[in-house]
């Protein structure tokens, strides 16, 4: 009994960190894809920046759902598509907006935190003192982007 419980414990952390995975992955494609439409330099690097950022994400939470002996989902989305938080970038981007895409990052970027939240606040799963760690220091850095989101998009206003 106490063997399936922590199998079951196990995979659903796993299936946890996925999810997050998946919008890690997600965030990475719209902020490339934004970097390599807009015009101004201080925006094109801040998005080329979170792209990495989003990059190394990706491979603390593929690294800490290993640590759980699952396996890492290889892609973005199901579909295959951005994330539906990442979705208007494309149209925005055919714009090319820069207040409208920093718009979009923000919304993007508040989904995210929310994302790190429902795991981090659920009073029903402990997470291990290493998972919330990282979880915790990634959804910080997030709030990081969030300001400085908010500060470029006051300057092309």
């Amino acid at each position: 009994m106490k063997i399936d419980k922590m199998k079951n414990y196990t995979i659903e952390m796993s299936n946890k960190l996925n999810e997050l995975l998946e919008r890690t992955y997600d965030a990475e494609k719209g902020y490339i894809e934004a970097a390599d439409n807009v015009n101004n330099k201080q925006i094109k690097t801040f998005f080329e920046n979170k792209a990495k950022q989003r990059y190394n994400f990706g491979h603390e939470l593929k690294a800490e759902i290993k640590a759980f002996g699952q396996q890492p989902d290889k892609g973005g989305s199901a579909t295959g598509s951005l994330h539906r938080n990442w979705m208007n970038i494309k149209n925005l981007l055919t714009m090319n907006e820069e207040e409208a895409m920093l718009q979009e990052v923000e919304r993007g970027e508040k989904a995210a935190m929310d994302s790190y939240d429902a795991i981090l606040n659920d009073k029903n799963f402990i997470l291990p003192p290493s998972t919330e760690s990282i979880l915790m220091r990634q959804k910080n850095e997030i709030k990081e982007n969030l300001k400085f989101s908010e500060i470029y998009e006051n300057a092309v206003s």
